[in-house]
C-alpha cells in the first residue's frame, strides 16, 4: 500500500486509496501538471516479478489509452517508477451498477434500457478500436453523479490483433462470462455482448441467472443450461426487452447480436415500442442439423419482416440526441465523386485496354440484333396470316376470362398460441399481424385474446388478420414490509404472509443485536411484484468487543481478563505511582469501554510503587517540564483529563489546585497528536501526563 503524499512519475501525487482489485490497487491522485484529480491504478507486488504479465499490463494500458469516449472511463497515462507499474485514469465520482442494483433491488424496464444503451455505446467504442473488454459486469459499470454511464477497468482487455490467449488468472467474473470464454475458446465482440446480456438480466431481476457453490459449477451452467426467461420473475417486463436479453445470451455466438450497433438500435426501439415483435431472434433448434422446410407464405412473411427491420434501421428516432453524441456518429456520408471516379475507370478499361472502340462496338452489335428481330417477326406474321389462323381462333376458341380467387373464411383463433394461429391462417392463405399485446387474467402469455376480422367472416386471399396477444396475468404489486430491527423469525413470517419468497443472509453489524434484521433487498417500502424474492440481512453480531478495565489488576489478572474477551495485552512500560501499588496496572490504551476488533492488543503501564524522595535535593526551578502552576497537595479526587488537549488539561488541573507536566510522548491509534492518553500522580504531587504524538 502506497503512503499518502508520494509522487509517481514526478507528476501524480497519491492522496488516498479508494479501492482494490484482483491485480491492482486504485488510489485517488492529483495530476500536478494538468491540475486535475485522477485515479491511479498500481499493479500489486505479486505481479511485479512476472515479466510477461508486466508487458501485457503495459501493452493493454497503451491500447486502452487510445480509447476516448463519454461512456468509457478514459485512460490518460501509463508508466513505471521505482519498480511500481501504474495506469492513470479518469476519476469518476459515482456508484457502481452492482451497488446501485443492490440498493434498489431491481431496476425498472425503462431504467434498464437507458443504462444498457449507454453501456453498449461504451463497449461499441472499444470494439471500434479492436479492443475486447472480456470482463463486462455491473462491478465494472459506473454511474456518475450526473447520471452518465461509463464502462471501466480495461485491465484484462487486449487488442484483437494480438495472437496471445488470455490466461486463467485474469479470466472475467464467472457469473457473467460467455460459454466460449468459459471453455477457453476464442473470445470476440459477441462475448462482450453475452456479458452485457447477463448484466441486463441482473438489472431487471435483481440477481444473476446462474449461481452455484463454486466457479466451476457456475461455468458449467453457462455452457449447458439455457438462460431462464426473465419474465418468469418479472411478469411485467416488456416483450421486446425480454427478446433482447434472450438474444444477447444465446449459447451459440452466431445467434446473438453480431455487433453492439445492432443491440443499440433494438434497445432504442424498445423505449418507443416496448411490446413490439421486432427482435430478429430465431428459435433455438436442439442439435441444429435438422432442415426445416417453410411454405411460400412463411417465406413471404419472414422476408417481409426482414425488409421491415432493414427499413427501420435506416430511420432516425427521437432518442439519438439523448443517447449519442454527434462526435461519435458512425454513419459516413456517401461520396459521389469517389463513385464517379471509379465508374469512369471501369468504363475506360472495358474495351481494348485503353478505352478505344468500346462505344462503336456496342452500337454495331445493337443494330444487328434489332435487324434480326424485326425480320424474324415479319416472316412469322406473314406465315400465320396466310394460313388463316387468326380467323379460326376468333370462331372456334372463345376467350376465357381469368378466374377470380374466391373469398375464404377466417378461422377461429381465440385461445390459440401464436404459432398455432399462424399455422391455421397459412392453411387458408391468410396473413398474420399483431395489433396489440396486453395483459389478461383469462389467457396465458402468448395466447390470442381477440382477432379482426372475426371468425367465419369472408375475406380475400392474402388478407392480414390482426390479433391481440396476451402478455400474461395482470401484475399484482405489493410494498416490501419494513422489518428492520425485528427478529429473524418475525420478519420471515411477515414476508411470507405478504406473498414474498424469503432468503436469509447473515452479516456482521456493530449496532444491531444478534438475530435481528439489519435491512432487506429490495428495501422496505419499495413496491415490487408479488412473489418476488426478498433477502433478509440478519445480524450475526459485531466483530468488535468492549475493552475491559485493567487498572489496579496485576499482569497475570489482566491476561486472564483480556483472554475472556478475545483480546491480548502488552506492557508499554513501568512508572512510579503513589496510588497504585507495585506490580499493578496504572493505565491502558485503548481505554476501558471502547469497542475494538477482536484480537486487538491492549497496551498498559505497570506501577513500580512509590518513589523515594530525596528531601535535600530540591526541585530544579529550571526544569522545562515543571508546570507554571504552584504545586499543591491533592485535596480531593484528581480530575480526569484523558482525551483533552494538553492546553485544556493543564488549565483543568490548575483550576482544581493541581499542577501537571508531560512525562512522555507516545504514538496512539485512537488519539490525534497533542491529546492526553493517560495520567498519574507523581512523587512530587504533580500530575504526570502521557500525550499522543503520531508524527
Amino acid at each position: 500500500m502506497l503512503k499518502e503524499g508520494i509522487f509517481l512519475g514526478k507528476r501524480y501525487e497519491i492522496l488516498e486509496r479508494v479501492g482494490s482489485g484482483g491485480m491492482a490497487d486504485v488510489y485517488k491522485g492529483k495530476d500536478h501538471k494538468l491540475n486535475r484529480f485522477v485515479a491511479v491504478k498500481v499493479l500489486k507486488s505479486d505481479y511485479r516479478s512476472d515479466e510477461i504479465f508486466i508487458q501485457k499490463f503495459l501493452s493493454e494500458a497503451q491500447a486502452a489509452a487510445g480509447l476516448m469516449h463519454p461512456n468509457v472511463v478514459n485512460v490518460y497515462d501509463v508508466g513505471q517508477d521505482r519498480g511500481l507499474y501504474y495506469m492513470v485514469m479518469e476519476l469518476v465520482e459515482g456508484i457502481t451498477l452492482k451497488d446501485y442494483i443492490e440498493k434498489k433491488g431491481q431496476l425498472s424496464s425503462n431504467e434498464t434500457i437507458s443504462i444498457s444503451i449507454q453501456m453498449a455505446t461504451g463497449i461499441k467504442a472499444a470494439h471500434d478500436q479492436h479492443i475486447i473488454h472480456r470482463d463486462i459486469k455491473p462491478q465494472n459499470i459506473i454511474i456518475s453523479k450526473d447520471g452518465k454511464v461509463k464502462v471501466t477497468d480495461f485491465g484484462i482487455a487486449r487488442a484483437t490483433t494480438s495472437t496471445q490467449t488470455i490466461s486463467t488468472n485474469v479470466m472475467g467474473s464467472v457469473h457473467y462470462t460467455s460459454p466460449e470464454h468459459a471453455r477457453g475458446g476464442n473470445v470476440d465482440e459477441k462475448s462482450d455482448i453475452y456479458s452485457a446480456g447477463i448484466t441486463m438480466y441482473e438489472m431487471i431481476t435483481g440477481h444473476v441467472p446462474f449461481d452455484g457453490d463454486s466457479t466451476v459449477s457456475v461455468a458449467i451452467k453457462h455452457l449447458q443450461e439455457e438462460i431462464p426467461s426473465p419474465v418468469k420473475e418479472v411478469p411485467e417486463i416488456p416483450y421486446s426487452l425480454e427478446c433482447i436479453i434472450l438474444k444477447c445470451t444465446q449459447k451459440n455466438a452466431e445467434r446473438r447480436y453480431q455487433s453492439c450497433q445492432e443491440l443499440i438500435m433494438d434497445l432504442k426501439r424498445a423505449l418507443v415500442d416496448p411490446d413490439g415483435d421486432f427482435v430478429n431472434n430465431p428459435d433455438y433448434v436442439p442439435g441444429g442439423d435438422e432442415t426445416v422446410v417453410m411454405s411460400e407464405e412463411e417465406q413471404r412473411r419472414i422476408q417481409s419482416r426482414n425488409n421491415y427491420q432493414q427499413d427501420y434501421y435506416k430511420e432516425k428516432d427521437d432518442y439519438d440526441d439523448r443517447y449519442e453524441d454527434d462526435d461519435y456518429d458512425d454513419d459516413d456520408d456517401y461520396d459521389d465523386d469517389e463513385y464517379d471516379e471509379y465508374e469512369d475507370d471501369y468504363e475506360r478499361n472495358r474495351g481494348n485496354g485503353d478505352g478505344s472502340g468500346s462505344v462503336l462496338s456496342t452500337i454495331l452489335k445493337t443494330i444487328v440484333a434489332l435487324a434480326i428481330i424485326v425480320i424474324a417477326g415479319m416472316v412469322i406474321f406473314m406465315i400465320v396470316r396466310s394460313e388463316g389462323f387468326f380467323e379460326k381462333l376468333s370462331i372456334d376458341t372463345p376467350i376465357k376470362e381469368e378466374a377470380e380467387a374466391e373469398p375464404v373464411s377466417v378461422p377461429y383463433l381465440i385461445g390459440l398460441t401464436e404459432d398455432q394461429a399462424k399455422a391455421e391462417l397459412s392453411k387458408s392463405n391468410l396473413g398474420y399481424g399483431v395489433s396489440e399485446r396486453t395483459q389478461s387474467d383469462e389467457f396465458a402469455r402468448g395466447e390470442i385474446i381477440s382477432q379482426s376480422p372475426g371468425a367465419d367472416e369472408k375475406v380475400d386471399v392474402n388478407t392480414e388478420i390482426k390479433v391481440v396477444v396476451s402478455t400474461g396475468k395482470t401484475v399484482q404489486k405489493k410494498q416490501v414490509p419494513n422489518v428492520a430491527g425485528k427478529s429473524e423469525i418475525e420478519a420471515k413470517n411477515e414476508m411470507s404472509n405478504n406473498g414474498f419468497v424469503v432468503e436469509v443472509e447473515q452479516r456482521e453489524d456493530d449496532n444491531v443485536p444478534i438475530g435481528q434484521v439489519i435491512s432487506t433487498a429490495p428495501a422496505g417500502g419499495v413496491e415490487v411484484v408479488e412473489g418476488t424474492k426478498v433477502i433478509l440481512y440478519v445480524s450475526k453480531g459485531s466483530d468488535k468487543v468492549d475493552v475491559p478495565t485493567l487498572r489496579g489488576y496485576t499482569k497475570e489478572e489482566a491476561a486472564n481478563i483480556l483472554a475472556g474477551t478475545q483480546l491480548s495485552g502488552s506492557i508499554a512500560g513501568e512508572e512510579f505511582s503513589d496510588e497504585i501499588e507495585e506490580g499493578k496496572i496504572i493505565s491502558q490504551d485503548p481505554a476501558a469501554g471502547q469497542k475494538v476488533p477482536k484480537n486487538t492488543i491492549i497496551t498498559y503501564v505497570v506501577s513500580k510503587g512509590k518513589e523515594d524522595k530525596d528531601e535535600e535535593d530540591p526541585e530544579d526551578p529550571d526544569d522545562p517540564f515543571t508546570s507554571v502552576y504552584p504545586n499543591v497537595s491533592p485535596s480531593g479526587e484528581v480530575p480526569s483529563v484523558r482525551g483533552r488537549s494538553l492546553e485544556d488539561a493543564l488549565d483543568i488541573l490548575a483550576s482544581e489546585g493541581y499542577s501537571g507536566r508531560v512525562v512522555e510522548y507516545q504514538s496512539s491509534s485512537t488519539m490525534v497528536s497533542g491529546y492526553v492518553i493517560s495520567q498519574s500522580v507523581l512523587y512530587d504531587g504533580t500530575i504526570g501526563l502521557i500525550v499522543s504524538d503520531n508524527n
